[in-house]
């Protein structure tokens, strides 16, 4: 058995793997001020999507003319602030409460690291429920241009989970392995390029191919279900791939992020079944 693992170990090692690439995360340093990618994912992933909304809503496709680009203008502040706040308030919630009840100071040091995509989305949807109660437009249809430009900013988000080197993967013997730093001298999955490819690059022509070959805006919800679906599915496929938080481990055999997005899987199908059996929405 010795012998047999010796020539195995010898004849067939695990690869060793592609370096990680020295990439700084400081993209640029002025004196104290220093811009991170990660920053710079979120400033290019909203404005971004803002843009991408401001031609949506242009379009002939859109049939709720009266939230046009003025109102798409005023809702670019309101959602940055959904995303951080949510997206930090989820962290604390969901990921690590225990120490943020004993260090409450820590909830707003952002700079610290933490956020989750699962509280950004709870933070949108609040924020999309008022903001539609401002513009009179009804909810669903406001979900649903939300849905068409939010995998833009999830793309770069990934990127960005990469480049810093966090959220890697499970160890593999694939060619593709990756050694991270702080992550062991082992091969790991880029799980962030994964999740960069399936919840940002394929959502985005999935959810906008609905949108201008099967005309899903005059469907309410149809969009949103199609997103929610997509990233839930796209979230647990890799969650096979990608390594649990160190600090909280498996949760019933498999990561939490899988878990968290469980429900949205089965809302979002529920939106379609429901989009599916409506009428077309009419212009409002």
């Amino acid at each position: 058995m010795l012998w047999s693992r010796f020539l195995k170990a010898f004849l067939f090692p695990m690869p060793r793997g592609l370096p990680f690439p020295d990439i700084d995360p400081v993209l640029i340093q002025l004196g104290p001020v220093a811009l991170h990618w990660y920053g710079l994912a979120y400033i290019v992933g909203l404005l971004g999507g803002w843009a991408y909304m401001l031609r949506l809503v242009g379009g002939a496709q859109w049939p709720h003319k009266h939230f046009g680009r003025a109102a798409c203008d005023d809702s670019l502040l309101w959602m940055t602030l959904a995303v951080i706040i949510g997206g930090r308030l989820g962290y604390v919630v969901f990921y690590n409460l225990e120490f943020f009840l004993a260090h409450p100071r820590e909830i707003v040091a952002i700079w610290h690291g933490g956020m989750s995509f699962h509280g950004g989305l709870l933070g949108v949807i609040a924020t999309a429920m008022i903001l539609a109660r401002a513009y009179k437009v009804p909810l669903l249809a406001l979900g649903d241009l939300l849905a068409a430009v939010a995998p833009i900013g999830l793309f770069f988000g990934r990127l960005a989970n990469f480049i810093n080197a966090e959220l890697w993967g499970r160890v593999t013997d694939m060619p593709w392995g990756v050694r991270f730093p702080n992550a062991g001298p082992l091969p790991r999955h880029p799980s962030q390029i994964y999740e960069a490819l399936l919840e940002g690059l394929v959502l985005f022509l999935v959810v906008n191919y609905a949108l201008h070959y099967r005309q899903a805006f005059m469907r309410r919800g149809m969009l949103s279900g199609i997103f929610l679906v997509g990233y839930a599915a796209a979230r647990m496929g890799v969650a096979q791939w990608r390594a649990p938080d160190a600090h909280i481990g498996l949760v019933w055999n498999n990561t939490l992020g899988f878990w968290l997005s469980a429900p949205m899987l089965l809302l979002g199908a529920w939106l379609i079944w429901r989009a599916a059996r409506t009428p077309h929405a009419k212009s409002a």
